[in-house]
């Protein structure tokens, strides 16, 4: 097989080649119009965030494979690879316990303020009266309201976690349904009861600005908002306007709209403690980035066998 990875730089360490590769190719990175040419001799294509529309892919007649190296396939046109009889792979779950990590990570760092405090001990701690420098009252994790909006592999998994430290979890109903499934409440109550949320759902045209300046406003006075997903799924001006009036305690997000952002995004520049903002590597310990890599080689090797596993088109 001519087997091509798109944006081998995504990976924090080299894929191996894969055995069935008689041609093996690994690109930095691919821009959108380059992909054509890239993959023009290609049997098998892999990508992590390059996007496959259905123009480029009516070009690829050769194609017969996309492996997706991430959970999420939003960068794939799977409408036309259905049509056009390509199969489509992805990696679930590989990064679920990564993932929820960071999460929980996140609720210690704003509950806690730990990055205000860590400011403070070199700011005020050497002048002060007291063995101690008090600022922002410090909130415990135990006892608190986690919602979670997407109950797949790491939001569960997120759920547990968060249950073992005391937290109450809820799982929130998709926005708008009609009605409410059981083991679940309506959104806007989950808007309300939250002291943090954390989104683990995919991006669709009905999830795009899941979390808006209307729905901050619902949202407890002070709570936390964690996105480890996809960043359209929060509208970032209103999230930086509810963090400067207080509306929102604190952010971590670990995905923004654009990736990478524009130098000039204001997160990047913003001086808030309560504002965490990490380029999108949520996912990769060690651990999940191994996984990772085991499932793309064996979903190659699946496929080749007939035996096509993790297929999502």
């Amino acid at each position: 097989m001519n087997i091509v990875f798109l944006d081998g730089a995504s990976l924090p360490s080299a894929l191996q080649r894969p055995a069935l590769a008689s041609h093996w190719t690994v690109r930095e990175s691919t821009a959108p119009e380059q992909v054509v040419s890239a993959l023009a001799d290609a049997q098998v294509a892999i990508t992590n965030k390059v996007k496959l529309g259905r123009a480029q892919l009516e070009q690829l007649s050769g194609l017969k494979l996309i492996c997706v190296a991430a959970t999420g396939y939003d960068c794939i046109d799977i409408a036309a690879c259905r049509d056009l009889g390509i199969t489509v792979c992805n990696a679930p779950a590989y990064s679920a316990v990564s993932v929820a990590e960071a999460v929980i990570a996140s609720l210690f760092a704003l509950r806690r303020h730990l990055f205000e405090y860590r400011d403070a001990a070199s700011r005020h701690w050497p002048t002060s009266n007291h063995f101690c420098v008090h600022g922002t009252p410090i909130l415990d994790v135990e006892g608190s309201t986690l919602g979670i909006v997407g109950r797949g592999d790491i939001g569960s998994r997120v759920a547990r976690l968060a249950s073992a430290l005391g937290m109450k979890v809820i799982f929130a109903e998709h926005r708008g349904a009609s009605t409410v499934r059981e083991g679940y409440v309506a959104f806007e109550a989950m808007l309300r009861q939250a002291d943090a949320i954390s989104l683990h759902c995919p991006l669709t045209a009905q999830t795009h600005h899941l979390i808006d300046a209307a729905q901050i406003a619902q949202m407890k006075p002070g709570a936390l908002l964690i996105n480890t997903a996809r960043g359209p799924l929060v509208e970032e001006q209103a999230v930086l306007d509810a963090l400067h009036s207080g509306q929102l305690g604190g952010a971590a997000l670990d995905v923004l709209d654009g990736e990478p952002p524009r130098a000039e995004h204001p997160y990047l520049h913003s001086q808030l403690h309560n504002l965490i903002i990490t380029p999108h590597v949520g996912w990769a310990s060690q651990s999940s980035v191994s996984r990772l890599k085991e499932i793309l080689l064996g979903n190659i090797e699946s496929f080749a066998a007939g035996k096509a596993i993790n297929v999502v088109s």
